[in-house]
């Protein structure tokens, strides 16, 4: 189980080894390896390709511009989807072979995979992000105690992480929100210290669908609901996701990745919405790699 593997020392046992994350090829009979060796560089292994999620995401226009930067001409960024591209990630490891992945933390692949950031010297990741709670105009004077709770909830990466194994685990988001709640009284107390009870609202969150923002929206719905307002969710790309805010369509949505990740949002729509500030501290992006792979930096792909 999943759990299991976060609350434990994951034991892999990997002991491959990869010259410059590629394999080798012995074409002769009758001579030795190392005389027919042949290493296959890094980009040959992954057939050049970089596996990416949504192409909405911040981090796959982070990703674009680190193949410019880092003069990857050569490699293409394959758009898909977060879960396309965590079933990509489990097919490689499952067989050792290499692969390159845009990734973030916190996200549960890495306490159920051993997986490294490359290196990046030119900073195009930037460094740790927050996560924001952002907020349509005019909620705090419409919907205050919403406002408040809003304004008030802040979790921990570990916090955040407990739920999402739940989840990989086959627990549905709702029952899993429920359960941290449950387990977590004292933490959401604080959240709802000073919140006035709804009376059947309605309370319209939108997020995205990564593992992280599943997992806590999930969780404020549920704190919202045992308030007595009646939460609707909607699960959009990012773009729809800040554009719903923005128009008033939307009331709030807490998956708001500052500064680097949702930039271009907070650019397209200031003054459109108000940022409560952050909800979760010390996130990260960048191009990941299982530890197997003998590579360390973004600059060794152009090996």
């Amino acid at each position: 189980m999943l759990k299991n593997l976060l609350r434990g020392t994951l034991a892999v046992g990997l002991t491959i080894g990869l010259a410059a994350c590629g394999s080798t090829d012995t074409t002769s009979e009758g001579n030795s390896s190392s005389d027919t060796q042949e290493t296959t560089s890094v980009g040959e292994a992954v057939d050049y390709e970089i596996v990416g999620i949504d192409p909405g995401a911040g981090i796959m226009k982070a990703t674009s511009t680190a193949i410019e930067e880092y003069g990857l001409e050569d490699w293409t960024l394959v758009e898909g989807s977060g879960a396309a591209m965590t079933a990509a990630l489990k097919k490689a490891y499952d067989k050792e072979e290499p692969i390159i992945i845009t990734g973030w933390t916190p996200h549960w692949k890495f306490a159920a995979y051993d997986l490294k950031y490359l290196e990046d010297p030119k900073g195009v990741f930037g460094g740790e992000e927050n996560i924001h709670s952002i907020a349509r105009l005019g909620l705090k004077d419409d919907l205050p105690g919403v406002y408040t709770l809003l304004d008030q909830f802040f979790w921990t990466a570990d916090d955040m992480g407990t739920v999402m194994v739940d989840i990989q685990d086959g627990v549905s988001p709702e029952e899993a929100a429920a359960k941290w709640i449950e387990e977590n009284a004292e933490k959401v107390s604080e959240w709802t210290d000073g919140v006035a009870e709804g009376n059947g609202e309605e309370v319209k969150l939108a997020y995205v669908a990564w593992d992280s923002e599943i997992a806590s929206t999930n969780v404020v719905a549920q704190v919202l609901t045992d308030l007595g307002y009646e939460v609707k969710l909607s699960q959009v790309e990012a773009g729809p996701m800040w554009t719903g805010v923005a128009d008033g369509s939307v009331d709030a949505h807490i998956a708001g990745w500052l500064p680097i990740t949702h930039a271009d949002y907070v650019a397209e729509f200031d003054g459109k919405y108000e940022d409560l500030g952050a909800n979760l501290e010390g996130t990260k992006i960048g191009l990941v790699v299982p530890t197997y792979m003998d590579i360390d930096s973004i600059e060794d792909l152009k090996e």
